[in-house]
């Protein structure tokens, strides 16, 4: 490309734009030093008007989707995750489950394809300590498998309410998430705090 077809820049250029920058934070330093002199209660700076709190055991999701992700538990220690299209979730174990079988050293992921109803087994895990089972919280059909759990099983103690999910189903009835105890309600289960 020739050299004429971009602007040269010279000092003075550069020293005139900053100049131009300057004068405008110096005209916004007194409406900022005005607003952030003013005493206001804490409570008044604190409030959210209701139609923007999130209702309790929810997830906040950063999407578009009507839908909010909600995440569920069993008394047996596993959880599901709604996606936002409302029809497929993701089950795991829970960290306390993860924490209390110790080192993780395998783990069996179902088929694609295989139908579960809600208890019973949609894969299994098996530590140093102990082996068990991982039931299904929903009856559905398993869409997708965590297949990084195939070579990477101890990544259940490291992630297990999160990237450590081991099936994806389409639930059947969503309402049947309904009888699950929310995130609340678990901790209560177990004793935490």
């Amino acid at each position: 490309l020739p050299s004429h077809t971009f602007p040269r820049l010279n000092s003075y250029s550069l020293h005139s734009k900053s100049l131009k920058m300057s004068a405008v934070a110096r005209s916004v330093r007194p409406f900022a030093s005005r607003v952030l002199s003013q005493k206001l209660p804490l409570a008044a700076a604190c409030r959210v008007s209701p139609a923007a709190r999130f209702p309790r055991g929810s997830v906040r999701s950063f999407s578009q989707s009507p839908f909010m992700a909600v995440k569920k538990y069993t008394e047996s220690h596993e959880w599901i995750e709604l996606a936002d299209d409302g029809k497929t979730a993701k089950v795991g174990i829970t960290e306390y489950a993860a924490h209390s079988l110790g080192d993780v050293v395998f783990v069996e992921l179902p088929e694609i394809g295989l139908e579960v109803n809600a208890g019973e087994p949609v894969g299994a895990v098996e530590s140093v300590k102990s082996a068990s089972d991982v039931n299904s919280p929903a009856a559905g059909t398993v869409t997708q498998v965590n297949t990084v759990l195939d070579d990477k099983a101890k990544f259940i103690n490291e992630s297990p309410e999160g990237e450590a999910w081991i099936a994806e189903i389409s639930v059947k009835d969503v309402a049947e998430l309904d009888s699950l105890l929310d995130a609340e309600a678990y901790k209560a289960t177990v004793g935490e705090e």
